[in-house]
């Protein structure tokens, strides 16, 4: 009994401490193409270093900045000491949007003009797994690397600010209560996370693009919707597909957020035409943006777009 027990006990122990043999083909496939394709997070890095340097040198007016914002109200001197990292932010995800936008163009024309899609082929991962673990990238991975890039550069923007400060003999203490790095992740989060799904149709459209075309999949991919547009402007003297796409590119804010115009915030900033201006004291809106038409529409659209470039990966040849 004795060493049946102690057999059975080494058994369970054994099937334990076995390691995880399974093969996860969507979570590799999604490795592959970090892998192979380190610009994904080195352009954001180094378009954050650009930043960082720019900020380093407008930061020689920061301690008089400082000085005026002790006497003003909480909105305007959260307006007037995050300005720049506002900016920051806009710069880093448009960056890593059009980073985003050029991956999607190159992911599946590329392995069909360099021919590896046969390699990629003979292994066994399907078309679906394949096309789906590209898209995540856009999706799901330049919004985490959009999110991690722009905390630090504000955490180091906030460091580079404090230094300047204590070497001018000013206290930081405001600088620090009103930093963008402790008070707004959760907005940032949001608003990536909008503008991801916001813009689903059209990431969806440049993958289709890279699957079908034969090269030049950037003129591809824009010259169709400009001519149509312009063929809807000629004909008909309308421009609602005009309307669509314009709103498809640049609406997802206001879809997202409520603004208000007419706030402490944007009268410091002296303009209120100015997006960024009224970006400063922007609510998100959670429940208007899940109860849009447009959202769930723009999901639908996207959703048959990926299996249209499903179906043209299993179908087209390398070039």
């Amino acid at each position: 009994m004795t060493s049946t027990s102690e057999a059975m006990s080494g058994t369970a122990s054994t099937a334990v401490a076995a390691p995880d043999t399974r093969v996860r083909p969507f979570i590799w496939s999604v490795r592959r193409e970090l892998w192979e394709n380190r610009y994904l997070y080195l352009v954001p890095l180094i378009a954050a270093g650009i930043a960082l340097i720019g900020f380093a040198w407008a930061s020689r007016h920061l301690p008089e900045n400082v000085r005026k914002a002790v006497a003003l109200d909480p909105n305007t001197k959260y307006a007037l000491l995050t300005a720049s990292h506002d900016y920051v932010a806009a710069l880093l995800i448009l960056v890593t949007g059009l980073v985003g936008a050029w991956y999607c163009l190159e992911a599946l024309h590329g392995e069909r003009r360099d021919r590896s899609i046969l390699f990629w082929k003979s292994l066994p991962v399907s078309d679906t797994t394949t096309v789906l673990a590209k898209a995540a990238i856009p999706f799901l991975v330049m919004p985490a690397i959009a999110f991690v890039v722009i905390l630090a550069t504000h955490l180091l923007m906030l460091l580079v600010a404090t230094l300047i400060l204590v070497s001018n003999g000013e206290s930081p203490a405001v600088l620090w209560a009103q930093a963008p790095v402790f008070r707004d992740p959760w907005v940032l989060i949001y608003g990536l996370i909008t503008l991801s799904i916001w813009n689903a149709p059209v990431t969806a459209w440049l993958l289709v693009i890279s699957a079908w075309a034969q090269r030049a999949p950037l003129l591809w991919a824009v010259l169709p919707p400009l001519v149509i547009v312009a063929i809807e402007r000629l004909a008909f003297g309308t421009s609602y597909l005009g309307s669509v796409l314009r709103s498809r590119l640049n609406g997802g804010f206001s879809q997202a957020f409520i603004v208000r115009t007419k706030d402490a915030a944007t009268a410091a900033q002296g303009d209120g035409h100015n997006p960024m201006a009224q970006a400063f004291n922007a609510i998100p809106d959670p429940a208007k943006f899940v109860s849009s038409p447009a959202v769930w529409i723009g999901l639908v659209v996207a959703a048959a777009l990926l299996a249209l470039a499903i179906w043209l990966r299993r179908r087209r040849d390398p070039i």
